[in-house]
């Protein structure tokens, strides 16, 4: 049982094993020896192995059921629709390909909808590729109405599985794991008897990226995203990349040396709140239909910590003034009676830096918190609410994701669309070549084309040997018993729900070719009971993969053979190029809330919509690029590095953002504030640039760009911005003037990303 473990974490493949042995056996047994109808039986047996091996949906019960449902009605529309249309052939292969396309391109919208692609495919494989006409409609809808009953019972009373999703535990574990760190660093900032060590505070920083590490894992275990269109699902995935965010921006408060020589008392408020709230979230993504009420509760003690600290920034500002009471608005270098002054100044913004990081930190927060009390709403929602699928917020919300995904995928560099088309261009030659070559059991020959298409030639081409290996086992296994049973009916009914579950565990615990060679036993197995066919039937499975094979083959050679690793490089592109126009946006947003000049530019919604579409692109280009046997061409460390440097970008455009929205300033202020503006426009131009020479380098358009230096004159000019301008009546300055060196800020902050960057981009490009 360990080792069965070790290759099946959690038992779910023998979970769905057992239960389809029971019901397929069972399903099967009922249609053909009471029943008495052969057809009923068919669809009853591959409906049982579609819905319930095919398939393994997550979330609580009701959700669950949900799917199921939802996968019956589909499996009647599409059988429906493959009866009537079988025929002229012409007709069924055109079908074939719209219908191929259409759901594998679904599977973008949902990880239901992804986890549910090859049932659904065979649900329409079955009717078009089998004789019949409308006449045979009734039997094949009885068959598959019997099997999804069964298989929901099924669901619920055998063995169901636990109410776990793969994200919810590693992203509480993230939570705890920072608050932890954030508790520790300020404890040790504080000193005085009993403080933590800087070997304490370095221990937790390695327990918080490890934590975040298992969460960046459990995300891209799956060849797609593990979400659904529900609100709680989408809010659960959002958090993957604002955690890793979080860590990042922790990261970068490294603890001092010594205890007791840390930043000002409201900073370290400022993440002591931030950590009782990840604490209370945490609580709630263990248990998601708990009370909000403690999580709202360390929400506000947040918000006043950080009012604090930026009422303390803002009056701890040198107010200038001459001997004769007025305000002196220094002019620049060469005035030798304020260099005390400078100094002040000076000692400000290194203070000012301090209180930066812990504004960073306490937005990752906010954002962190807002997401997990969306989720905790969603699981609140009474069973008839979620069974309705009711979201939070109104019914439009769903759809409009839906939309919103896959528009962000209509991109000829989209792999997600390269997979779909190469897969519906396999199924439709499939189904031509079943017309053209006359065959026993022609619907094995879509389905081996179905099995074998990978993201490029190479893999297709391997998994084409593999599968026929694993088929030509198959059928030696299964002469072999009919040799030592020959026919006895009997002992075939006993040895059928043994196959199955055999087939069912295989793939997963031992390879993708033994799990074929299962799979051939079954059928032998199946198509004997009751009749005399014998081993031929795994010659014909035999043929009929092989056809189905070589058609994989032949479309993985013809649509963009180089796969996942050949789009990595476009992908990245866009994503770099998309999220330094949001920034860019951003921050030309920001500089029009606090001037008087023309109205403030609108907030960037569009760019960040396509910097999210990029993103979603090149995490799909990311997943296929970790499914792809052989030797990666780029290692997965820079892979990873320049993936999660696109999470940095785009989350720190939302930071200056939500600063500027949170402020509510809006576009009244009397003051000018030209050279603030001019500085800010020019440092984002500065850092965007850079981005976008990064983005032609990872598409080979240009060289990688060396890394961009810190503009220490650049420094000085917001400085005089921030003196000339951005003071009050009193000569005292004002929270704007704050919000705007902290904008500056994030822009650095997006700057100082180049340095892991760089190195990275350059190795992937060699």
């Amino acid at each position: 049982m360990s080792a069965l473990r070790a290759r099946d974490p959690g038992l779910n493949a023998t979970r769905r094993a057992g239960r389809g042995a029971i019901v397929m056996a069972g399903t099967f047994a009922l249609c053909s020896q009471v029943i008495g109808s052969p057809a009923i039986a068919t669809f009853a047996a591959f409906g049982s192995f579609s819905m319930l091996l095919l398939v393994d949906y997550g979330g609580p019960l009701v959700q669950r059921v949900r799917a199921h449902v939802a996968l019956a009605v589909a499996w009647a529309a599409l059988i429906s629709l493959g009866t009537i249309v079988a025929r002229p052939a012409w007709l069924g292969i055109l079908t074939m390909v719209l219908v191929g396309l259409l759901v594998l391109f679904s599977g973008i919208v949902s990880s239901v909808l992804a986890g549910s692609t090859t049932a659904l495919l065979l649900a329409y494989i079955l009717p078009v590729s089998l004789p019949g006409g409308a006449s045979a409609l009734p039997d094949r809808l009885a068959g598959a109405g019997i099997a999804a009953g069964a298989s929901t019972l099924a669901v619920v009373l055998l063995w169901p599985r636990p109410d776990t999703d793969p994200l919810s535990a590693p992203a509480a574990a993230v939570c705890r794991a920072v608050a932890a760190r954030l508790r520790l660093d300020a404890a040790h900032a504080r000193g005085g008897p009993g403080a933590p060590g800087h070997d304490a505070c370095l221990a937790a920083a390695d327990a918080a990226q490890q934590a975040t590490d298992r969460l960046r894992r459990a995300f891209h275990a799956t060849p797609y995203r593990p979400t659904g269109l529900s609100t709680g699902a989408r809010a659960l995935v959002r958090l993957v990349d604002e955690l890793t965010w979080l860590t990042s921006v922790v990261g970068l408060s490294a603890p001092p040396p010594q205890p007791g020589t840390g930043p000002a008392v409201e900073p370290l408020a400022v993440k002591a709140a931030a950590a009782a709230a990840l604490d209370q979230a945490a609580e709630l993504l263990d248990r998601p239909r708990g009370d909000t009420g403690q999580l709202r509760v360390a929400m506000n003690a947040l918000h006043k910590a950080l009012d604090a600290m930026e009422d303390e920034a803002t009056n701890r500002l040198p107010v200038f003034r001459t001997a004769r009471g007025r305000d002196d608005l220094y002019s620049g270098p060469g005035k030798g009676e304020h260099n005390g002054e400078d100094r002040e100044v000076g000692e400000f913004l290194s203070s000012l830096d301090v209180s930066f990081r812990a504004q960073e930190l306490s937005f990752a927060v906010m954002q962190i918190a807002a997401n997990v009390d969306l989720l905790a709403a969603a699981e609140r929602r009474g069973w008839a609410e979620q069974l309705l699928g009711r979201e939070p917020g109104g019914l439009a919300r769903p759809l409009a994701s839906a939309t919103e995904r896959a528009a962000g995928h209509l991109d000829l560099h989209s792999v997600w669309l390269h997979n779909s088309v190469r897969g519906a261009a396999g199924l439709g030659l499939a189904v031509a070549a079943t017309d053209l070559v006359s065959l026993q059991h022609s619907f094995w020959v879509v389905l081996g084309a179905l099995s074998v298409l990978r993201s490029n030639a190479l893999n297709t081409g391997q998994n084409a040997l593999r599968g026929m290996a694993g088929t030509a086992v198959g059928v030696v296994i299964g002469s072999g018993l009919l040799e030592l049973i020959g026919h006895d009916g009997t002992l075939l009914w006993f040895l059928l729900p043994l196959a199955i579950l055999i087939a069912g565990v295989a793939p997963a615990a031992i390879s993708f070719a033994a799990g074929q060679a299962a799979f051939t036993v079954t059928l032998v197995v199946l198509f004997n009971i009751g009749q005399t066919t014998g081993w031929r039937v795994g010659l014909f499975r035999i043929e009929d993969i092989a056809l189905g094979c070589a058609v994989s083959v032949v479309v993985g050679l013809f649509f963009w053979p180089r796969g996942a690793a050949g789009a990595m490089g476009k992908a990245m592109s866009e994503a770099y190029a998309d999220a330094a126009d949001y920034l860019a946006g951003a921050v030309e947003y920001a500089v029009g809330c606090c001037t008087a000049g023309p109205d403030p530019a609108a907030v960037p919604l569009a760019e960040g919509r396509r910097a999210a579409a990029a993103a979603r692109r090149l995490d799909d280009a990311f997943r296929g690029y970790l499914s792809e046997r052989g030797a990666k061409p780029v290692p997965l460390a820079e892979v990873s590095t320049l993936v999660t440097g696109v999470v940095g970008l785009r989350l720190a455009a939302d930071a200056v953002l939500g600063m500027w929205e949170r402020a509510g300033d809006g576009h009244h202020s009397d003051h000018e504030r030209a050279a603030a503006r001019t500085e800010l426009l020019r440092a984002a131009d500065r850092v965007s640039g850079w981005y976008h020479r990064l983005a032609a380098g990872l598409d080979g358009a240009g060289p990688v760009p060396p890394q961009l230096d810190h503009d220490l004159a650049a420094d000085g000019r917001l400085v005089e911005a921030v003196r000339r301008d951005l003071h009050d009546d009193r000569g005292q300055a004002t929270a704007t003037a704050v919000r705007i060196i902290w904008t500056g800020d994030h822009i650095d902050a997006a700057r100082r990303l180049q340095r892991s960057l760089t190195e990275a981009a350059r190795e992937a490009v060699r």
